[in-house]
């Protein structure tokens, strides 16, 4: 059965995929790429770890109310050779499903079940994330944790969830945006995620206290930030960003928001910059490192051998559009992209991470090659762009988001699957792949077992 399940995950996560849907590299193997030979002299010799992400929406009707669920699937995925398994502890809602007093637990989230998407309800009173842990290290597997970072509630057809419904304060931290009929705020869209305002000092330490709370988890290797980042180029027009990036610039911005960014402008370059725009992603690419710098604080400040680390999209090329300077700060961005200024290299943050996952979501047909939009060249041009700052970066594809149009067979897909291990493997330190739902539902286990078998060094 082809795998359709586009609508399991979040919008979030559709939206960041679509580009890599558009914009793919070519179809046809990488003719210099070739599986690894076990007498290789270049076949890894020692094992690197193999990531699984474990979506909290998608996920939700198998885990939500059985431990047995999670302990099955934990055992499938250590039989298919991962290592390290991501449990999403905090989805899109903003509400959480780990200990902390700072908000509400999750309720109930949305998920596809055969009669359409319905509610899920959690009625289970034990610990969500240390059932993953307990159940995970009888296997041996390393347990990591992420959030969804900056938001803060989530609106669907079945309902609203999250502390922006419920609490008028933390619902006057949320974005406005720039729109094409004036700036607007994000709850006065249809947009589904609900994000809050990441130049808010509130909405910082709001987020550094749940991390705060997290890190306390004994056992927890880690702990992985997912949208840690601005909610698109639209965003954010308020007040507060203005005020905040008239005193980093040192001048009254005349024309707001045109000197910056045309209203409704969504993606790319405009053709003709405007006064701002330079200095407007450099500050966004700041806003976004001093955070990580407060984040990691948060963590290490409770656990100092706690692993600090982010999931971003591979596309650096055009990641400027949510605020982001992934790389290393030593990387020079002015160098290779029109966009930057030269100061804008100085807010990469790979330097504050102790592992970064990185989203290599290219198509089935584009598993090999040395440019972004493939899931090789997104790995190696990771490793190039962090430069080594990052001691492990680690990528991989989305297994059920990529064939949007149906152009692959399940065969193409499942030969993908287990290309993408090697792929990935060799160019980077690792394998990551997302999401858990997608091989569960196609059962495509055995496809990544394959792949993994492949690289692993022979007894």
């Amino acid at each position: 059965m082809k795998n359709t399940f586009l609508t399991l995950l979040t919008a979030g996560a559709l939206l960041l995929f679509a580009g890599s849907v558009v914009s793919c590299g070519s179809d046809s193997k990488d003719p210099e790429w070739e599986w690894p030979d076990p007498e290789d002299p270049d076949r890894p010799a020692a094992e690197k770890p193999r990531f699984i992400w474990v979506d909290a929406a998608a996920n939700f009707p198998d885990f939500a109310n059985s431990r047995e669920n999670i302990a099955r699937d934990l055992a499938k995925a250590k039989e298919t050779g991962f290592t390290d398994i991501v449990v999403d502890v905090r989805p899109t809602t903003g509400d959480v499903l780990f200990r902390t007093t700072a908000t509400d637990q999750v309720a109930w989230l949305g998920a596809w079940l055969p009669g359409g998407y319905q509610r899920v309800e959690r009625t289970a009173t034990w610990d969500y994330l240390q059932a993953f842990i307990d159940e995970g290290h009888k296997l041996g597997l390393r347990i990591h944790a992420a959030i969804n970072t900056f938001t803060g509630g989530n609106a669907t057809s079945i309902g609203d969830a999250g502390v922006v419904f419920r609490d008028n304060v933390k619902r006057g931290w949320t974005t406005d945006l720039n729109l094409e009929g004036g700036i607007t705020n994000i709850m006065n869209t249809a947009q589904a995620a609900k994000f809050f305002n990441p130049v808010r000092d509130d909405v910082q330490e709001y987020i550094c206290s749940l991390l705060a709370d997290l890190a306390r988890y004994e056992g927890l290797e880690g702990i992985f930030l997912d949208r840690g980042r601005f909610d698109g180029f639209t965003s954010d027009f308020s007040d507060y960003t203005r005020r905040r990036f008239e005193a980093y610039i040192g001048e009254t911005v005349r024309n707001f928001p045109g000197d910056i960014l045309p209203p409704g402008h969504k993606s790319g370059i405009p053709a003709t910059q405007p006064l701002h725009m330079k200095k407007w992603l450099e500050f966004r690419a700041k806003t976004i490192r001093d955070f990580m710098v407060k984040a990691r604080a948060a963590v290490k400040g409770v656990n100092p051998n706690l692993k600090f680390g982010v999931y971003v999209g591979g596309w650096y090329s055009t990641y400027y559009d949510v605020g982001v300077n992934w790389a290393s700060p030593n990387y020079p961005v002015a160098s290779k992209f029109t966009w930057a200024t030269p100061q804008y290299q100085n807010y990469g943050y790979a330097d504050l991470m102790d592992q970064m996952l990185i989203g290599a979501y290219a198509s089935p047909g584009s598993v090999y090659g040395t440019t972004e939009w493939t899931m090789q060249g997104f790995c190696s041009l990771a490793k190039e762009r962090t430069m080594k700052a990052c001691p492990l970066v680690v990528g991989g594809p989305d297994v059920g988001n990529w064939d949007a149009n149906d152009k692959f067979t399940q065969e193409e897909e499942n030969r993908a699957i287990t290309e993408s291990v090697g792929a990935c493997y060799r160019a980077s330190d690792g394998y990551f792949l997302f999401d858990m739902i997608h091989l569960k539902k196609a059962d495509q286990w055995q496809y990544v077992k394959a792949g993994i078998d492949g690289v692993l060094p022979k007894e």
